[in-house]
Formats: structure tokens, C-alpha cells, sequence
């Protein structure tokens, strides 16, 4: 009986795997390739277990962890060794192994406090290590290697590149910096399948690597980024861009139509709160914090390189599909084919492009401005809005009449209106929909929490929009009366909130952006307004709401002549005024006297817009300075912060979504079917 219990018990031992059995070993300092020469070329053979490694490593003390560092370095050196040959299921499993290990100590680093890339030095100069490392991974994109090896190199780089919580500390980056690599990332953008399985690694890491250490010194990422004027690869950037953001719009479209028969409230709540679940871990909200990447990655193509503009109205097709950023950030090798990915995006049933895609993604994202996360996200959104409408050629794209799309627009739920308010567009050019974005942005964000800088920089855009307008003489087929209403509905909500808001924000400077856009068409709609007719609607409704701009005027004299904090913005806003109160006090009294003449008490707006024609050469209006000059965008120094906290997070998003324990081993076996 003991000799059958001891039997059982060995056998229960003989159930632990090889491969553990070495990771026991390597971890606990010991020897074990003494015995054996070819001890390596028979571990490289063995299928790894990487959530058992990692789990191996995380368990140790830090006197343990150094205790292991020479073999933690053996292992690291081997591994490189056996990238030296040719590829064969010995290099995946190394790559393979080089991954888990290298995200097993990073993550360790950052518990212990351990410094990772002085504990991976080991006996080799680091130089040396890097500039092998990096030689191979080049060499295996430029090959015949297969896209598992592509894909785990793109993945190894991703996790040198990650793996502290400061890019900037990174010294490891210094040796990418001075390699080929950026040559070789840009290649793959060029070739449609590895872009399809590989694109969104690749656009994030040459994201990560120009953000690093920009403010400090030359960055050698900005200035090819700046430059690269190849059609395929920008057009490749464009498309994994797009492919991403519209795989999410998609998502929410199919939640947003099972919604549409339920009732108002639980459709509101389900909408709204699924869609913006605020639990860490929700499948919503990861998905837009990794497409904050990509948002980042777009503001750096837009910002830095204005051949990347030339994509912007290229039709995207579904042959160029990169997986969703969910899906390769977490399983590398499990990427739908394009047949999958095109049922989740088909342009065939309408024409689309990267702009189109931005904004409809906007519509969506600018429902949430009630987290700070979400307010990040949409104020990178209007960052970018802000570049795109300075470009003149990007304008030209959107004033386009001959490049018509539809484009369905998302409503944030709101008391109001009906739910289901949802607006695509007719076909019509680019820039009416932007317009369109834009005035819903403004009238669904006027609530308590009010998030002045987006509004700041949503009337930035509109007066960059007009500008080039007034520049090149643009008669846009708009209704430019949707924006007036809703720049006076802005002005009226100041002023219902004046109490609340007066003490927390400077409400003063928005107003004056507001009535600024207000004169500017006053002064210089002539050259784009579409017919004369809009220039009698602009002064009709600014006579109908005579009110509100009375009462502004009364609130900025209180401010202006008292000694507060806002005194000197208060003053000028009275000043800003000065057309809009020359219009109500020119045209009103003639209504009163022609009322008065025939007898009526409530005009029609017919009857008004008549007494406006007939009475434009009386009136005396003041050339207000400035309405056409803004200043143009700069990143630093007012958005360095910004950027940099933005780079911080999408580093630790990036870092935890790396799971080399979920890598689909079926694949690597597939590929590798003769050893």
C-alpha cells in the first residue's frame, strides 16, 4: 500500500510539464543546461507556457528575482541566438519566450520598484543586445518570414517600447531610435494583407516612438514622419486608421438600432450608460481608450505631414481592413480575414473615407464629456478638427461639391426631443456635415458640468471654417440659420447659469468667441453667404432674439464696471456687441412704427424680413478688427501637458493589454508544420 501511494504520488509529479519544470528551475538560479549541449536547441522545441512564466516570475521576492537574474540573462541570450536562423518553429517559440519574458520583468519593474533594463544588461553590453535584436526583426520584415514571426516581432517592439511608465525614461528607445526601423514599419503599411493582420501595431508604435522625448531634442520618428511622401504607405496609415474607428461606429450602430423599440427612459439609460460605461474592463470603454492611439496617430499625421492631407478623401475599401484595436492588442494571431472584417464595415452600400469615418466616430465620443477620459478623448477630437479646417487644401476637400457623402450623424438623447433623432445626411459636401457636428455639439453639451474648453475650441473651428469661406469667396448651399440659433441658445444658457457658472469659469471669453462669430457674418457674410435672403434671416433672428442680447449687454456692464476677476473681459464683450445692439435698436423701433401704422400687434416674419430690406441704408455699423485672423495652432507650449498625460495612458493601456498568454498556438503550428 505505501509503495502504491508513492508510485501515485510520483506520477501526480510526472504531470507537471517539461517546459515548467525549466522555468522552476532557470528561476530558482540553478544550472541545467550543465548535462546537456544541446540543451537549448531542445527547449526552443518545446511549445512555451507563457501565463505560467510570467505567473513564475511575478511570484518572486525581489532577492529571489536577482538570484535569477544571470539565467533571466542566459535565457535572454539564447533567445537571440536562436533568432540567428533561419525561420522555423524554434524562432517563433524564441520570439515567443523573448516576449513573455521581457513583459514579465517590465511588469515586475514597475511592483518592485526594480530598475528592468539595468537587470536585463546582464553580461553583454546592451548595445549590442538591442542592435541584434532589432537587426533581426528587420530582417524578418523584409523576408519571407511568416506573419506569425512579423506579427511577434511587432509585439516585441511594442513591449521594449512600453515597458516603463514614462516614455521619455525609456533609454531602450535611444537604439530604435538610431536603426532602420521606421523604413521597414512603413513597408508593411504598404502591403495590403500584412497590413490587414499587422497595421494597427505598426501605427502604434511609430506613434509611441515620435512622442518620445519630443519637447526635449531633434526627434528622428517627427522629422520622417514629417516628410514621408510615400501615396501607399500614407494611404496605408489612413486606412487602419479609418478601419478601426468605423469597426467601433459599427458596434455602436448595431447596439444603438436594438435599442430603438424600447421605451424612452430605459432606451436613454441603455444607450447612454452602455455605451459609456464607466467600470474599468467595460468593452466599450476599452475599445475607445485603445482608439485613442489611433486618434493620436491621425493628429500626428495631420499635424506633421501634410501629404497625409491627400488621404483624406481617398474612398476606403474593405480589401485594407486592419483587425479592431481590441483584437491585436491582446491576440495577435487570432485576426479575422477580410471576408470577416468586411461584414463589419461594407462601403460597398455607401462611398466613405477617413473624414467621413472621423465624423461619425465624433458624434459618438462627443456624447461623453462627463468623464474626464471621455473629455480627453473628444478634446483630441476637436484638436484635430482645429488642424484639419487650417489646412487650405483640406478645405478644399470639404467645400468640394463634387465629393458628396452621407453621413449618419449620432443625437445625444435628450428631455426634448424624440429618442430616435439620429440625422444622416443627405448627400451633400463634407464641411456641411462638419457644420452639422458642430451645431450639435453646441446645442446638447449647455448642462452644469459645462466643459468650456470644448466649447472654446468648437468656435475655433467654426472660425477657421468661415474664414476660408470669406477668403475664397464660398457660397455654401447651407442652412446657416441652424448656427445662429444655436450660438444665441449658447448665449441665453450663459446667461440662466451666469450665477453658477460666473464663479467657477471666465464665461465672458466663450461670449465673446460667440458674438464674434455672429459679427462676422454681419460684417462679411455679403462674400459667402449663399443668397441675400441669409443675410435678411441672420438680422431677423437676431431682432427676434433682441432679448437675450440685452440682457448679455446688461450683465457684461455689472462685470465691467465692478472689480472682479473678469472685468477687462467683461468690457470687451460690451464692445463686441456694439453691431448686434446697433441692428436691434436701428431696425426696432421701425418695426414698432410700422406695427403701430397698420394696426398690429404681433408681426409675421414676412412682414418683418420686409421692413429689414427696406431699411439696410439707414443703418451704421462699426468694422470690429480681427474677425478673420485667428491664431494658428501650436502644440507647445499650451498642449504639452495634454499630450503628454494622453501618451502616458495610452503607454499603460498598451502595456496591459499585451497578453502574450493569449496568443493563438494553432497558427505558429500551422505555419511550422515540419520541424
Amino acid at each position: 500500500m505505501t509503495t502504491r501511494k508513492r508510485s501515485g504520488s510520483g506520477s501526480k509529479r510526472q504531470l507537471k510539464e517539461k517546459v515548467v519544470q525549466i522555468y522552476e528551475c532557470l528561476l530558482k538560479g540553478e544550472d541545467i543546461s550543465l548535462q546537456n549541449d544541446l540543451f537549448w536547441d531542445e527547449f526552443f522545441l518545446l511549445k512555451p507556457k507563457v501565463a505560467t512564466f510570467e505567473s513564475e516570475i511575478q511570484k518572486l521576492s525581489p532577492e529571489q528575482l536577482q538570484l535569477a537574474k544571470q539565467n533571466v540573462n542566459i535565457l535572454f541570450s539564447h533567445c537571440l541566438q536562436i533568432l540567428e536562423q533561419q525561420p522555423n518553429i524554434r524562432v517563433a517559440y524564441g520570439l515567443l519566450t523573448l516576449c513573455s519574458l521581457l513583459h514579465a520583468i517590465f511588469k515586475k519593474s514597475v511592483d518592485t520598484q526594480v530598475d528592468a533594463i539595468e537587470f536585463l544588461k546582464g553580461c553583454d553590453n546592451i548595445l549590442t543586445r538591442m542592435q541584434k535584436l532589432l537587426e533581426v526583426c528587420q530582417t524578418f520584415f523584409e523576408g519571407e518570414s511568416t506573419e506569425s514571426v512579423k506579427g511577434l516581432c511587432l509585439k516585441l517592439i511594442l513591449i521594449l517600447t512600453t515597458g516603463l511608465e514614462s516614455i521619455n525614461q525609456n533609454t531602450l528607445i535611444e537604439y530604435i531610435m538610431t536603426s532602420s526601423l521606421f523604413d521597414y514599419l512603413v513597408t508593411l503599411l504598404c502591403d495590403v494583407p500584412t497590413r490587414q493582420k499587422h497595421g494597427y501595431d505598426v501605427v502604434l508604435i511609430i506613434t509611441l516612438l515620435v512622442n518620445y522625448k519630443k519637447y526635449d531634442a531633434t526627434n528622428p520618428y517627427v522629422v520622417k514622419l514629417s516628410i514621408l511622401d510615400d501615396e501607399l504607405a500614407l494611404n496605408g496609415y489612413g486606412q487602419v486608421i479609418t478601419s478601426s474607428l468605423s469597426e467601433f461606429c459599427s458596434q455602436y450602430n448595431l447596439e444603438h438600432s436594438e435599442n430603438q423599440n424600447a421605451s424612452w427612459f430605459s432606451s436613454l439609460t441603455n444607450i447612454v450608460g452602455n455605451m459609456f460605461i464607466s467600470e474599468e474592463g467595460g468593452i466599450r470603454m476599452q475599445q475607445m481608450r485603445a482608439n485613442n492611439a489611433l486618434l493620436l496617430a491621425f493628429y500626428e499625421a495631420i499635424h506633421l505631414n501634410r501629404n497625409f492631407i491627400t488621404t483624406l478623401a481617398h474612398t476606403q475599401t474593405d480589401t485594407s481592413s486592419p483587425p479592431s484595436p481590441n483584437n491585436t492588442l491582446s491576440n495577435l494571431n487570432n485576426t479575422p480575414d477580410s471576408s470577416t472584417t468586411s461584414t463589419i464595415f461594407d462601403v460597398s452600400t455607401e462611398p466613405s473615407n477617413l473624414l467621413v469615418t472621423f465624423f461619425q466616430y465624433c458624434s459618438i465620443v462627443m456624447q461623453d464629456t462627463k468623464t474626464e477620459a471621455g473629455t480627453n478623448t473628444v478634446k483630441l477630437c476637436f484638436i484635430i478638427l482645429g488642424c484639419i479646417t487650417e489646412d487650405q487644401y483640406a478645405n478644399s476637400l470639404m467645400h468640394d461639391i463634387n465629393l458628396a457623402f452621407k453621413v449618419k450623424l449620432h443625437r445625444l438623447p435628450m428631455r426634448h426631443r424624440k429618442l430616435a433623432s439620429d440625422k444622416t445626411t443627405s448627400s451633400q459636401p463634407l464641411i456641411c456635415t462638419l457644420i452639422d457636428l458642430l451645431v450639435e455639439f453646441i446645442l446638447s453639451h449647455m448642462m452644469k458640468k459645462f466643459p468650456m474648453e470644448l466649447y472654446i475650441l468648437c468656435t475655433g473651428v467654426i472660425q477657421r471654417i468661415l474664414c476660408y469661406q470669406k477668403k475664397c469667396r464660398i457660397r455654401l448651399n447651407y442652412a446657416w440659420k441652424d448656427l445662429w440659433t444655436a450660438l444665441i441658445s449658447l448665449l441665453r444658457f450663459i446667461l440662466q447659469n451666469e450665477n453658477y457658472l460666473g464663479k467657477k469659469i471666465n464665461i465672458f471669453n466663450l461670449s465673446i468667441k460667440v458674438v464674434n462669430l455672429l459679427n462676422f457674418f454681419i460684417t462679411y457674410g455679403d462674400n459667402f453667404l449663399p443668397t441675400p435672403g441669409s443675410y435678411d434671416e441672420l438680422y431677423y433672428e437676431i431682432i427676434r432674439m433682441h432679448q437675450v442680447f440685452d440682457n448679455i449687454y446688461s450683465m457684461a456692464l455689472r462685470y465691467s464696471s465692478g472689480d472682479g476677476d473678469f472685468k477687462e473681459d467683461a468690457l470687451k464683450l460690451t464692445n463686441t456687441l456694439f453691431n448686434v445692439r446697433a441692428i436691434i435698436k436701428h431696425f426696432n423701433p421701425k418695426i414698432e412704427q410700422w406695427l403701430a401704422s397698420a394696426n398690429l400687434s404681433t408681426p409675421s416674419e414676412e412682414q418683418i424680413l420686409e421692413i429689414v430690406k427696406k431699411n439696410y441704408d439707414s443703418l451704421t455699423l462699426k468694422l470690429q478688427d480681427s474677425l478673420d485672423h485667428y491664431e494658428r495652432y501650436s502644440e507647445k507650449p499650451q498642449y504639452v501637458t495634454f499630450f503628454s498625460n494622453m501618451v502616458k495612458n495610452i503607454l499603460c493601456d498598451t502595456r496591459n493589454s499585451v497578453n502574450c498568454s493569449l496568443l493563438n498556438f494553432t497558427n505558429i503550428a500551422s505555419e511550422y508544420p515540419v520541424i
